[in-house]
Parts: structure tokens; C-alpha cells; sequence
């Protein structure tokens, strides 16, 4: 269980880093930490709870349960917060992604975090493609299309011009 929850919070963490630029509320890897702290802490009561019971010792194995109790609640909070959190993560991910779209220009290393995020995600835009029409880099171009990381990965010759949306 500790191995599996390690793999959970750190993937979580993980992912973070390639999205990070995109969350401002720093408190949203706080169900991420806890469910690591919790992973730690439950291989070294997982030691603990295997003395016990090797030696047959009633208060090891009432300290195993007493501890294994208090997993649960910090378990039971970690999925609280992350869903209590849910709609702040989601409306602080749109505002912060549409303050990068604006900033696009297909050169700078916060364009390359947009077209990484819409290759990985396969989707275009905040909400669509047409989110891209209100951005100066749509508006520079003059060509009415949209970066061709947007592109469907099975669409040939796709040129992500408005014109064929179902290539996007």
C-alpha cells in the first residue's frame, strides 16, 4: 500500500512540474504531500506492525492499530481537500491558461508549455479553438488559424487553419 501510494503522489508531483506554470495555488500538491507523508509513514508502521506480530506483543499491535487509524483519517483528508479544492484548481488552471494563451508568440518557452499541454492533452485551447481567435498571436498572423499543436495527431497535412475544424 505504501509503495502504491508512493507511486500515486509522486506522479502527481510529477505531472505537476510539466503543468506547473499553469497553477498559481501552490496549495493545490497539498493532497499530493499528504498522501506521500502518508506513504513514508506507512512503511515504517507496516515495520512496526510486522514486529508486533512476530513477537505477539498486545501493545505493538495496539499501537499498529492505533496508528493505522490515523492513516485513515489523514487519507479521508487528503481526498477531502482535493475535492474541496476541485473548482478552485479548475477556475485558477482557466484564468492562469488564458493569461499564457495571450502571451503565445510559437517562440518563447511559455509557448512551447502551451503546445506541450495540447499535444499531451489532445485539445486546443482553454475551452476550444476558439479561444485562440481572442489572443494576439491569432490576430498577428492574419491567416485564421491556430498553432499546429492543435492539430489532431491523426489528421495529415493538417495546417490548423478555422476553415477545417475537424482536423483540430
Amino acid at each position: 500500500a505504501a509503495a502504491g501510494l508512493s507511486y500515486v503522489g509522486g506522479y502527481v508531483l510529477n505531472t505537476y512540474r510539466s503543468y506547473g506554470s499553469f497553477l498559481q495555488d501552490k496549495y493545490a500538491l497539498l493532497p499530493a504531500i499528504i498522501i506521500l507523508c502518508v506513504a513514508a509513514a506507512m512503511f515504517a508502521i507496516g515495520l512496526l506492525g510486522c514486529w508486533a506480530a512476530c513477537r505477539e506483543s498486545r501493545v505493538g499491535l495496539g499501537l499498529f492499530l492505533a496508528i493505522i487509524v490515523i492513516i485513515f483519517i489523514a487519507e479521508v483528508s487528503a481526498f477531502v481537500l482535493a475535492f474541496v479544492y476541485r473548482e478552485k484548481v479548475k477556475t485558477d488552471v482557466q484564468g492562469t491558461m488564458q493569461s499564457v494563451f495571450e502571451k503565445y508568440d510559437g517562440k518563447n518557452p511559455e509557448s512551447a508549455v502551451v503546445d506541450y499541454l495540447q499535444e499531451q492533452l489532445h485539445c486546443c485551447g482553454v475551452k476550444n479553438y476558439s479561444d485562440w481567435t481572442a489572443t494576439p498571436w491569432f490576430n498577428s498572423t492574419g491567416n485564421s488559424s491556430v498553432p499546429l499543436s492543435c492539430c489532431r495527431q491523426d489528421a495529415k497535412n493538417c495546417t490548423g487553419r478555422l476553415a477545417q475544424p475537424q482536423e483540430l
